[in-house]
Formats: structure tokens, C-alpha cells, sequence
């Protein structure tokens, strides 16, 4: 008997590698993200820490000068902080992409995993069926030899 083959195989080991491949850049996509938010977070953070300063030390007086520094270093935190969360959006908007095309991936890989479980099912089930008639006709020669005497 020969053996079993999945004539689809090649495109699997394809849809397979594409796959692979969109997990890593899903993984990058991830990082990104992390990286942009982390960062917009620390900024959002040190604003926040400024601006509870601030009201501390508007207890005790500030100068004109300190005013007008503290209201550009807060107009520089803003313009940072309105950059850096474009950036979020856009490495959200990648990071849900990959995630899509992964998923759309992954359920390809399945459909033909699928596809190959049912034609391996199948040709198993031939084999049987092959084996078995082999043997009933085996059986028929044997008892047709006895019958005849050989």
C-alpha cells in the first residue's frame, strides 16, 4: 500500500508560514504599542505630578516669571502628550490590523487542517475498504482452490 499524502500540503506549510509571519509582526505591533502608551502614560504622569506642585506652591507664592515658565513647560507636556497620543492611535490602528489579519490567518491554517483531518478520514477509510475487499478475494481463491482440488 502507499502511503497517505495531502495533496494540499504544500499550501498548507504556506498558509502555515504566513501565519508565523503575522504573529511576528502582530508580537511587534504589540511592543509598538506598549512602547507609545508606556511612554504617554509617564508624560500624562509627570503632567499630573506638575500640576499638583504647582497648586502646592501657588499656596506660598509664585513669581511672574515661575508663572510664565510653568505655563510653557505645561503648554510643551501638551504638545508631547497631543503627539504622543497620535501616535497610540496609530499604533492601536496597526495593532488591531495584525490582530485581524492574524486572526483571518489562523482561520485559513484551520480550514485546511480541517480539510487534510477529513481526507486523511477518507483514505483511511479507502484503505480499509481495499484491505478488506483484498481479503474477501483472497478467501473466494482459497475456497475456490479447495473446491477444485488444488
Amino acid at each position: 500500500m502507499n502511503s497517505y499524502e495531502y495533496r494540499f500540503e504544500k499550501v498548507l506549510e504556506y498558509r502555515e508560514q504566513e501565519k508565523a509571519e503575522t504573529e511576528m509582526e502582530f508580537k511587534k505591533a504589540v511592543d509598538s504599542f506598549e512602547t507609545v502608551a508606556t511612554e504617554l502614560y509617564k508624560l500624562l504622569k509627570q503632567k499630573e505630578d506638575v500640576i499638583a506642585s504647582h497648586q502646592e506652591k501657588m499656596k506660598e507664592g509664585y513669581t511672574i516669571n515661575e508663572i510664565h515658565s510653568y505655563t510653557r513647560f505645561i503648554d510643551s507636556l501638551d504638545k508631547r502628550i497631543a503627539t504622543l497620543q497620535q501616535k497610540v492611535i496609530k499604533a492601536r490602528s496597526k495593532m488591531n490590523w495584525f490582530e485581524e489579519k492574524l486572526l483571518e490567518r489562523t482561520i485559513e491554517v484551520k480550514k485546511f487542517e480541517k480539510m487534510k483531518e477529513k481526507d486523511r478520514e477518507h483514505y483511511r477509510t479507502e484503505m480499509e475498504q481495499a484491505e478488506a475487499s483484498l481479503l474477501d478475494e483472497l478467501s473466494t481463491l482459497k475456497f475456490h482452490r479447495r473446491e477444485i482440488g488444488w
